[in-house]
Parts: C-alpha cells; structure tokens; sequence
C-alpha cells in the first residue's frame, strides 16, 4: 500500500463520526477491548487506541493513561485527530457516599477537582489560607489544604472561576433510562452480599492521588458532597467542556476510598467493577441515537 493510500485511508477514517470511550488503565481497557467489533489498532504518541464498532455504533476506545495530566493530555491528542461526537469514560472508583457499595455504578451529573488546592500557612491554633489568589474559595479546608476553583473558558463562556463541569444532560438521561444486569460474583466464587446497582446523579471528585484514608474521604463527603472519588474523569470533564464536546462517566465502585471496614478492596473487587463498568458503557452506547 503506498503512502497516498494511507494518507487517503487516514483522512477517511479521521471524518468517522465517533463516540469516545476512555478507560485509564488495563484492567479497565481489558473489559471493553474484547467487545469491539472490526477493531484497528491504532496508537497516539505510543497510547493505545482502537477504531471498531460496539454495540453497532462506531467507537474510539483509548486508553488514557492514570491520573490527571495522562487523562487531560490524550482525551485532547484525541479530539484533535479523530471526529469525536461525544467523550464517555468507563472505569473503577472509591465509593465516597456510604449508601454506595462495591459493584454498583455510579454516574455523577457533575465533576469537581479535588486536589485543585493551596497550601496554607501554619499560624497558632490552625492554618490561614491565602487571600486574594486566583480560584480562592471560601471552602473549609483538610488541614494545609484549601480548595481552590479553576479559570477556564470555552466559545461560549469567558474565562471565569469554575468548580463545576456538567455531564452533558441528554446523555445522562439515556443513562436513567439503562437496566442492565450487574455481577456479584468473581471468576473464583467469592461474591458480594448484595446486587450492585446503577446509581445515577450525583457528584464526581477526581485528584491525582489515589486516595484510602478514610478522614479525606469523610472531608469530600462533607465539602463537596461526593459520591465517587477517581483520578480522571474530572480532568476528562473539563477537556471536554472547554472543547464544547458532550461528557458521561460510569465509574464502578472498587472500594470505599478509606472506608473500608479492614484493608482496601481495589485489587480483590478491581475486576468486577471494571467489567460492570463496561457492561454498563456497552448498554449505554446501544441506547445512543447514533
């Protein structure tokens, strides 16, 4: 095949209107991988991406690396190379809430940056944060650390302090409408005690620290009202905002960020949730109007 060929078969392929389907890491990347259909494997800057069909709609499934910089840096690369009509991440989280448990998915109507904060000063009794500084809030802070907004803008909105980014609603009501089935059970027979559920509204936290310490986990649950914490969808969130591009996350719920009653549940539920995850995404795209 020559060079003009690929080049024509490149720009074909670019105009194919998408949906974008994120995961962060392998064991994620692994649940949906096997379902897309005619897959070409593709990469961007050595990240693995796949151009196939799932659930009969044509799809980018990427894989965008863990934590913030990776997730905002390639869902970007993404939408400047490939036609993307809308960006869905699909993947594990910490439970926040406590009436969310292991396996159940949650779909939070909004996103906030948990470690977007200032380091206060120590004075006798406590810690005064700074005045004056761009995206100072007057939110309570955990013990140095004090939340701050960021300043973004898109077309339609100056730059301006934002805590927010909004699921896009259509695609949240598609996902109030789902029932699908969820797994309890891993391959070895060890089984939750109760039937995971879709949880759908709510708010997403995402930082760049994985986060089990069950004090912090209590702090988002107070200051932000958090219901899942990751490390991405925030930062894919407001990619996604400022590119005026649509915006889902289905995060499935590994473990209970701290919460745990002994230690943390990631790796034994890990690949539970990711697979409820993808079964949960897979259902969502076979909603899709297009």
């Amino acid at each position: 095949m020559g060079d003009a060929v690929r080049g024509a078969l490149r720009v074909a392929r670019g105009r194919v209107k998408r949906t974008a389907i994120l995961t962060a890491f392998p064991p994620e990347w692994d649940a949906l991988a096997h379902r897309v259909q005619d897959p070409e494997t593709l990469a961007i800057n050595g990240t693995p991406l796949v151009l196939g069909i799932l659930a009969g709609k044509p799809v980018a499934l990427m894989l965008s690396g863990i934590s913030m910089v990776n997730a905002a840096m390639n869902t970007q690369a993404l939408l400047e190379r490939h036609a993307i009509s809308r960006i869905v991440f699909s993947g594990i989280a910490g439970g926040v809430d406590p009436a969310l448990r292991v396996g159940d998915v949650s779909v939070p109507e909004r996103w906030g940056q948990n470690m977007e904060f200032a380091f206060a000063r120590e004075i006798p009794g406590g810690y005064a944060p700074p005045v004056g500084i761009p995206g100072g809030t007057d939110l309570p802070g955990h013990g140095a650390w004090f939340p701050r907004d960021v300043l973004i803008g898109n077309a339609t909105e100056a730059v301006a302090e934002r805590r927010w980014f909004p699921v896009d609603p259509g695609l949240l009501a598609i996902a109030r409408g789902l029932d699908v089935p969820l797994e309890r059970c891993l391959s070895d027979g060890h089984c939750l005690d109760h039937d995971p559920q879709l949880v759908v509204g709510g708010t997403g936290m995402s930082g760049s620290a994985f986060v089990d310490n069950a004090a912090y986990r209590d702090y988002l649950a107070a200051t932000f009202g958090a219901c899942v914490v990751d490390m991405e969808s925030a930062a894919v969130a407001q990619v996604a905002w400022a590119n005026c591009v649509p915006f889902l996350a289905f995060r499935s719920v590994s473990d209970l960020a701290g919460g745990d009653a002994g230690s943390n549940q990631m790796l034994t539920f890990m690949a539970l949730a990711a697979g409820n995850s993808a079964a949960m995404v897979t259902a969502f795209v076979d909603a899709l109007p297009d």
